[in-house]
């Protein structure tokens, strides 16, 4: 008796967590929906990756880069191989000398006969593989155990005053122990920059990662070689570039009719990075080119409303949702077209003026011109605020732009009033009283 009930409360167990297994999965496939031409198991790694580094974990700091890193590499290893998701991969070049690329590794492989989910699944399991080895450019693996440390608390000749680590944490290994935690990011930039097969926002998107990450790596002369592949990338689909991007100056000509966004992207991030490197002579006039771009785009159609139908669709189209698998997302557009002025390219337009008024503000020599770039600020705040309470759909870079700019506007103007204080001081202001004694009133020497 006790033998049967023993059996039964097994397999209870292992049909619940079968069943437990299985709801995860699903919903994790709703959340997520994986590439259908992918085996079950590369499906599974690649629904755990985008789990395990979505979005809002990135943004609260909660993703475990090591594990993720490590699924990004079994996911690959599964694409990458003709035996199970790889087959009709073609390896570029002749023999293994024309695929190397110094100092990086091999080469990207031509992926175009492979179906377009198939291929945007590879895109962004490259894509993850990077940012994992941005976070982990910082640790080093110890060899003895496995195990993944910040490179400042391990002991060694070239780290004489190792940082502690919290309590309960295991002994840092010593660095003759130590190996490089992961493959360093440029493996997976330029392997998605030379595959064949990549649309030209997949490939513009990776060059302006990788150069916003040689930014960030205190070599800006690479950053900006990077940020021209980007551009010239962009400007691939134009049949006469020099007409819509000045060669030299890198601004949007007032000329150019419509700008497709892959310009728009490649010559903000050109802003952007001369903005960071403080050459704001040559941003300024970028970002000002920019915006005149935006602001001349044609306005997006009406937004049509949804007829959700009566309770018997609604009640089909639940039967449908869960019964039918979900599709992989169709593709997003290739970026060699213009954008429409809807609510997301006016956050766009917000986050332009926030960069505008900052460095307006910064490259000042008198009060008048901070007090542009005050006002340049101010608006960038408005325009964010009205568009979020407009129920922009994207509303990530309004948020942001809203947060910059208040924090901008804010530092802005309590420099101005202390400098306001400052120069009355300095001018030998008096200071009276006002009548009944409430107020001030500051009368300047020899008035």
């Amino acid at each position: 008796m006790e033998l049967r009930w023993g059996i039964y409360a097994l397999s209870s167990g292992v049909l619940l967590f079968i069943a437990a297994y299985g709801f995860e999965q699903e919903k994790m496939e709703r959340e997520f929906p994986s590439p259908h031409e992918y085996t079950f198991w590369s499906r599974k790694l690649y629904r755990g990756c985008r789990v395990h580094d979505s979005e809002k974990l990135r943004d609260a700091g909660g993703v475990n880069w090591t594990f993720s890193g490590d699924r990004y590499m079994q996911l690959l290893k599964r694409l990458e191989d003709p035996e199970i998701d790889g087959a009709g991969l073609v390896q570029q070049g002749e023999d293994e000398s024309q695929i190397l690329i110094p100092g990086v590794g091999r080469s990207g492989y031509d992926i175009t006969a492979k179906p377009e989910n198939w291929r945007r699944g590879y895109y962004e399991a490259l894509l993850g593989a990077a940012r994992a080895a941005e976070f982990l450019d910082s640790c080093a693996k110890d060899k003895t155990r496995g195990l993944v440390f910040p490179k400042v608390a391990i002991v060694g000749p070239s780290n004489p005053s190792p940082r502690p680590l919290q309590p309960g944490c295991p002994a840092p290994p010593h660095e003759d122990d130590c190996e490089p935690a992961y493959l360093p990011p440029e493996t997976f930039y330029m392997r998605i920059l030379t595959t064949t097969g990549f649309t030209d926002t997949q490939r513009l998107y990776a060059a302006l990662a990788y150069g916003s990450w040689l930014d960030y790596k205190g070599t800006p002369e690479a950053a900006g070689e990077m940020f021209k592949w980007g551009l010239d990338i962009a400007k691939s689909s134009i049949a006469e570039p020099d007409s819509v991007v000045d060669p030299v100056t890198h601004t949007i000509k007032p000329t150019a009719v419509a700008p497709s966004r892959n310009v728009l992207r490649a010559t903000t991030a050109m802003a952007e990075h001369k903005a960071r490197n403080k050459d704001l002579a040559g941003a300024l006039p970028i970002f000002l080119s920019v915006l005149r771009a935006r602001r001349a785009l044609p306005p997006a159609p009406p937004k049509q409303i949804e007829d959700r139908g009566g309770l018997a669709k609604q009640a089909v189209d639940l039967v449908k949702y869960a019964l039918i698998p979900p599709e992989f997302p169709p593709p997003p557009p290739d970026g060699n077209l213009a954008p429409t002025r809807g609510a997301e390219e006016k956050c766009e337009e917000a986050a332009l003026m926030a960069f505008i008024g900052e460095i307006m503000y910064a490259s000042a020599s008198d009060i008048a011109g901070k007090e542009s770039g005050l006002a340049w600020t101010r608006e960038s705040v408005d325009v964010a605020e009205e568009e979020l309470r407009g129920g922009v759909k994207e509303d990530r870079v309004c948020r942001q732009c809203l947060q910059t700019g208040l924090d901008n506007w804010s530092q802005m103007v309590g420099k101005l009033a202390k400098e306001e204080k400052r120069r009355k001081k300095e001018g030998g202001g008096v200071v009276k009283k006002g009548w009944f004694g409430r107020g001030q009133e500051v009368v300047e020497e020899g008035v």
